[in-house]
């Protein structure tokens, strides 16, 4: 076996705030990881620094890292700059993970997002960067609708290709956020910490197509963070494998994610039957489904049957229980989700799975879990997917 990056440290803000400013959020997950792991600040070799918006909405659009970082201590560090859409944080964590194998030391990947400004519209339209200019014109044409959001449309449309060819249902989709939202009520750094009921999720205003406003996630302020190095902690977990790629527009979005799955799977040299948990990117409740069948999980039209049956739940399925548990923070649905953290906040879940700290939500015997993040569109297919399979120490 060669070497491995190991997470010796993570930290993550509390998701349900909008007072709070990019520099305080970024300081503070800077501050606590670093604690978590051990090391002071004037250590850090390098930091790879997620964000998306902060150019389009705080009118920082370079040195972002520097910028708001620069009160954190990080006196010999060199900071590169990662602008990934919603995958940045996947993107950080996969250089991070390079960097720290290539002997760069201990290596930090921070990811911040400041996303309520009270301007929805430029927030959208920060979102709807992650998508090249000629093919957002296009989905401009095809795809608008009231939500003010594109990109939900999109969301919409496969949506009911899954209704259609593979018999997913309303109510499928509604036991999903029915289930991360009671992971979700467990995890005191959530967006949303309340549970709901199927009927609630049906009865929630259309946003469009079958898709209603709890079944779709927000948008929020947040950081993350997660310390990386060659060198492990005791007890940190090991990075199995880190593999990303990004698609051109040959391949449809999930057949894109699939063939990125395969190779996560070759590369960690384990089946998705071996995983015990899974973060994985649910823009909408529907996406959980066609992701959970595009990565191997389930048989296509199976993931919405089991999630019915509770076998996605963290005390239903993961651990050994004949299934997974998926997006025990809540994910985006409910966790929320501030695009260039995203990634990075994944990985804080799955990391305090496999030391047992996830409390209420903690899926018993966790020793494998995976997260799997992706942004940006290109022709319908994904600009950036990022997985990472993650094991304990």
């Amino acid at each position: 076996m060669g070497r491995s990056a190991y997470i010796n440290g993570t930290s993550i803000t509390p998701m349900n705030r909008r007072d709070r400013t990019i520099e305080d959020m970024a300081h503070q997950v800077v501050a606590e990881a670093l604690l978590d792991a051990g090391v002071a600040a004037d250590a850090v070799d390098l930091v790879i620094f997620s964000n998306a918006t902060a150019g389009r909405l705080l009118d920082q659009g370079c040195i972002r890292g520097q910028s708001f970082l620069q009160k954190a201590g990080l006196r010999h560090a060199g900071i590169i700059n990662v602008d990934n859409s919603c995958a940045g944080g996947s993107s950080a964590l996969h250089l991070a993970s390079l960097a720290a194998l290539g002997g760069s030391g201990t290596v930090l990947a921070v990811g911040v997002e400041k996303m309520w400004t009270g301007d929805r519209a430029a927030t959208l339209a920060g979102i709807e960067d992650g998508v090249p200019l000629a093919d957002r014109i296009r989905m401009h044409e095809e795809l608008e609708n009231p939500s003010g959001s594109v990109l939900m449309g999109l969301n919409a449309t496969w949506t009911i290709d899954q209704m259609r060819e593979r018999g997913a249902t309303p109510e499928q989709f509604a036991a999903v956020v029915v289930k991360s939202r009671r992971h979700a009520a467990h995890n005191p750094d959530a967006q949303y910490q309340s549970e709901v009921t199927i009927d609630d999720v049906l009865a929630s205003a259309p946003i469009t197509g079958p898709l209603t406003r709890l079944m779709c996630s927000s948008f929020t302020d947040g950081a993350a963070a997660a310390v990386i190095s060659a060198t492990p902690r005791s007890g940190a977990p090991r990075i199995r494998a880190s593999v990303v790629r990004s698609g051109n527009g040959d391949l449809d979005y999930h057949d894109r994610l699939a063939e990125t799955g395969a190779v996560a799977w070759e590369q960690a040299g384990l089946g998705p039957d071996e995983i015990d948990l899974i973060e994985l990117h649910d823009a909408t409740s529907a996406e959980e489904l066609y992701a959970l069948e595009s990565l191997g999980f389930f048989a296509p039209g199976d993931a919405g049957p089991a999630t019915l049956a509770g076998k996605t739940a963290a005390g239903g399925g993961g651990g050994g229980g004949g299934g997974v548990a998926v997006n025990t923070s809540g994910g985006l649905v409910g966790r929320g989700h501030p695009l260039g953290a995203t990634g990075i906040a994944q990985v804080v879940e799955v990391t305090r799975q496999l030391h047992g700290q996830a409390g209420g939500r903690q899926v018993a015997g966790a020793r494998i879990g995976v997260a799997a993040n992706t942004g940006g569109m290109i022709w319908g297919d994904a600009a950036f997917i990022g997985i990472h399979v993650i094991e304990a120490s």
